[in-house]
């Protein structure tokens, strides 16, 4: 596999795999999906719900440095998807285009895409992103954003970008 020299780590976000009830599979599949991308996987996390522990969860992962940090789960419209929202409080500055991205291109695949509220966000010198909590949509918005995300960084992280 290929290294692009950044790191990334996946916080999934859902009450039955944070109890034990569910197995994990888009955790999985999203730090899969970024070791084919070059990422150097530093953390797999797996989170309730809560907002509270959605937020200490960001904080600790961007506090670390970490490049990418992608979240599976909670992007939806159930009562307990706080996701987008506590990514908006923790962040410093949208990059919107990202999940606007996601959901356009995800109209090709499923018109259920649009229902997606994920965020992405700069906090620090990390870039989190909001991603939904099915495997396959992991895998999907991935591709998605596989051509666009490495210069997101490079950008973020002020590193000498060619045009």
């Amino acid at each position: 596999m290929k290294n692009n020299g950044y790191t990334a780590s996946v916080i999934t976000v859902s009450d039955k795999a944070a109890a034990g009830l569910r197995v994990d599979k888009s955790g999985p599949a999203a730090a899969t999906g970024l070791e084919k991308m070059g990422f150097e996987i530093v953390r797999i996390d797996i989170v309730s719900d809560d907002k509270d522990y959605i937020r200490a969860e960001l904080i600790k992962h961007s506090d670390q440095g970490i490049n990418l940090i992608i979240t599976s789960g909670g992007t939806g419209a159930a009562p307990r998807d706080n996701t987008p929202e506590v990514t908006l409080e923790v962040g410093e500055r949208e990059m919107p285009g990202l999940s606007e991205l996601m959901r356009i291109k995800g109209m090709e695949i499923t018109p259920f895409s649009v229902l997606s509220r994920g965020r992405s966000v700069i906090r620090g010198k990390s870039l989190i992103v909001n991603l939904p909590g099915s495997p396959k949509a992991v895998v999907e918005n991935l591709q998605i954003l596989e051509p666009v995300i490495e210069h997101a960084i490079k950008m973020l992280i002020g590193k000498d970008i060619e045009h």
